[in-house]
């Protein structure tokens, strides 16, 4: 509320259902997806046969993507099947360059690693638009430089905190991830769609980054994205942080073997339940810091066998 986005309600959800003609999400229904910034307006214009498009991307800074990585993926992949919406995916190997320890040529690899698994997601082969900064800039380019111009340096230092001692090249990345925003970045790919409306689902931590970009847009004669915003996936140490590739003891790395991430939970797993069994069975779990329970919330989708372990496992049988 602070910032302007607004809870997903019920009524939101049960609109998406009526439109789309398919159930929602079970992330929309189990709060996962909690706050938005004009999913009415978009769902009017749907509604009318306006078609709009979905943005989300990637930072690549490591060999494999993690669970938390994949939450924006699989969310945006059911959001293109049922609103059978094209997508762009903007790989942002030049932020990590600029943030990161790496090389540019390192930087650009991981980019195609990463491509791999978000390849894996299930998107629509025919509406999916996956890019490199490095490779696509020359077509992104014009509508970053419109951007540029509109963004002071004191309005980039007070919505991300750059001070002065930051490379110049971190002060101007702001302006090239709202750029797909914007269907003018994207004349050839989407098919001449004139400015077209964007749907941007994100972890709640992008949205500094896109309220500079819907703040921009009408001064540039272009639509406002609409958001859709996640929680943090949890580490498995806690609900404290959420799950980091900076510490690969305690991250899920798609890559990891079945062997691996047995160990990794068995290992770190923060649990809610009693420190024995007998404290168990007399005191019940605390669920909502078990993080086995909290992960099945994410991958779990069978409603009644959620049900089931809050109802079991909560009490201590």
């Amino acid at each position: 509320r602070e910032f302007g986005s607004q809870a997903i309600d019920q009524d939101l959800i049960d609109r998406i259902e009526r439109v789309t003609g398919k159930k929602a999400h079970h992330w929309l229904r189990k709060g996962i997806f909690f706050s938005h910034r004009d999913m009415n307006i978009l769902l009017d214009k749907y509604e009318q046969g306006t078609p709009f498009y979905l943005y989300t991307g990637r930072g690549p800074s490591s060999e494999s993507l993690h669970f938390g990585h994949l939450i924006p993926f699989m969310f945006t992949q059911w959001l293109q099947e049922v609103f059978d919406a094209p997508l762009v995916i903007q790989m942002t190997d030049d932020e990590k360059f600029l943030w990161k320890d790496l090389t540019l040529e390192e930087a650009h690899r991981l980019g195609y690693e990463n491509a791999k698994d978000i390849i894996a997601c299930g998107f629509d082969v025919k509406k999916t638009f996956l890019f490199s900064n490095l490779d696509y800039m020359g077509h992104l380019y014009p509508v970053v430089c419109k951007i540029q111009k509109k963004i002071t340096l004191n309005q980039a230092k007070g919505c991300f905190g750059f001070d002065g001692s930051d490379a110049i090249g971190k002060i101007s990345f702001p302006a090239i991830q709202a750029a797909p925003s914007f269907s003018d970045a994207f004349p050839i790919v989407l098919g001449g769609l004139d400015n077209a409306f964007c749907l941007i689902p994100c972890a709640i931590d992008q949205d500094p980054y896109f309220r500079m970009t819907r703040d921009i847009a009408p001064r540039l004669g272009w639509q406002k994205p609409a958001l859709i915003h996640s929680k943090f996936f949890p580490a498995l140490t806690g609900t404290n942080t959420k799950m980091s590739a900076s510490n690969t003891s305690t991250t899920i790395y798609l890559t990891d073997t079945p062997e691996e991430i047995q160990s990794k939970i068995n290992k770190h797993a923060f649990s809610g339940g009693g420190e024995t069994l007998e404290e168990h069975r007399k005191n019940g779990a605390n669920l909502e810091i078990d993080i086995p329970y909290l992960w099945l919330q994410f991958f779990l989708d069978d409603d009644e066998k959620l049900a089931h372990v809050v109802e079991e496992y909560g009490a201590g049988r």
